[in-house]
């Protein structure tokens, strides 16, 4: 039995509408037929393939918003830090729910395994430098190819043949394709919208990094804490709250207790407003909630828009701040140099993404190297790279 919420009512939903699980559910199946686990379900598999897998571990040395080089702390969050944090969250939202914890907990684990190193800048460069070849780089989509191909853990099958429910997962979480633009992800009903498991994954990142990267932010010295109280309100009246409860803490304390506090509203304002919303439809199956107007999963308005001023504060104050420019320009340069340097010489990258020229092309092959880097990585490609050039 999953523990309920201990302060609020009930919220589960009606049990058809969670993704059962099954061994008979075709959102258990995998691209190549496996026999059931005496144990354990599909989608605890799922999560142990997820874990196991090298570009989950290589999570660990990828930007989240500092790169290792402008990091003034070791406690900054990585991606893999983030996405844990992510994982823990959707966990309590969906057994709060009533819907499949062990699917929303491996979507979770997957939703960032698709990110280049340098964090959104490399990500920007990286579409930017394709885009000079008619392409793209699009994180869900690499995603998907990461855990369908590139990971080469079994012998019968390339990639980790992970269940239907997590590959539509990978790609719906976020936003929605179109069959006419898409024509590949067919199979993943690109005509309905994706379960609630995975769209409350979608709210779970949000949650997650808006909260933690305001306690990076401040912690990094980048965000002035004065200026945070005045510029988001959500957080002041936590903070003040705080205050009043512990005179005496510091204001590292009080900003730890702020910050516990929204995500903790956040989090529940999300699971009381999903919950309204399914009501507000009536619906009582997974297929009813597939043919929805809308995404239900989803923050009620009032908090939906703390969340959004918050959000525009962070991009305005620390993404796009003057004291990360350096670090944002020297990923575009490192990334936009080495993709022009591989794809014109693709002799140069390793033999197995050699193989994939020919399949492929140059330049997504080059970027799919790429994208599988850890920051630390290609700041040693880019290094070598200098040297060769000043060989010559």
């Amino acid at each position: 039995m999953q523990d309920s919420h201990p302060t609020l009512p009930s919220l589960a939903l009606p049990p058809a509408i969670a993704v059962s699980g099954s061994a008979h559910d075709p959102l258990s199946l995998r691209t190549y037929p496996e026999p059931a686990h005496p144990y354990r379900s599909a989608f605890v598999r799922d999560t142990g393939r997820i874990l196991h897998a090298k570009a989950f571990r290589r999570l660990a040395g990828k930007t989240q918003v500092f790169t290792r080089r402008g990091a003034e702390s070791d406690h900054s969050r990585s991606r893999l830090t983030h996405t844990l944090e992510v994982a823990q969250i959707a966990r309590t939202i969906a057994a709060t729910l009533g819907l499949n914890a062990t699917l929303a907990e491996a979507l979770a684990l997957v939703h960032d395994i698709g990110h280049p190193p340098f964090g959104h800048a490399g990500e920007k460069a990286l579409d930017s430098a394709l885009k000079a070849h008619g392409l793209g780089f699009d994180h869900n989509l690499h995603a998907l190819r990461t855990v369908a191909s590139f990971e080469e853990r079994y012998a019968a099958f390339r990639g980790l043949n992970l269940t239907l429910a997590v590959r539509e997962g990978i790609i719906k979480h976020s936003r929605d394709y179109s069959a006419a633009a898409h024509p590949e992800l067919s199979e993943y009903f690109l005509d309905q919208l994706p379960p609630l498991e995975a769209q409350l994954i979608d709210l779970a990142d949000e949650i997650a990094y808006l909260t933690a990267d305001l306690e990076d932010g401040l912690a990094a010295g980048i965000l002035d804490l004065e200026l945070v109280r005045d510029k988001i309100p959500f957080f002041a009246d936590f903070y003040t709250q705080a205050q009043a409860q512990f005179p005496a803490a510091s204001t590292q304390m009080l900003s730890n207790e702020a910050l516990k506090q929204m995500l903790n509203a956040l989090v529940t304002d999300l699971m009381e407003e999903t919950a309204r919303q399914v009501s507000s439809i009536g619906a009582t199956t997974l297929d009813e909630i597939r043919k929805a107007p809308q995404r239900l999963a989803q923050l009620s308005q009032p908090i939906e828009a703390q969340r959004s001023q918050a959000k525009k504060f962070l991009y305005a104050n620390l993404y796009l701040s003057p004291a990360l420019d350096s670090e944002h320009i020297h990923a575009e340069e490192v990334i936009q140099t080495l993709f022009s340097a591989w794809t014109a010489n693709p002799e140069l990258l390793p033999f197995d993404h050699q193989t994939r020229v020919a399949e492929e092309g140059a330049p997504r092959a080059v970027a799919d190297y790429i994208a599988g880097m850890t920051d630390a990585y290609i700041e040693q490609a880019w290094s070598t790279y200098l040297a060769s050039q000043n060989s010559l």
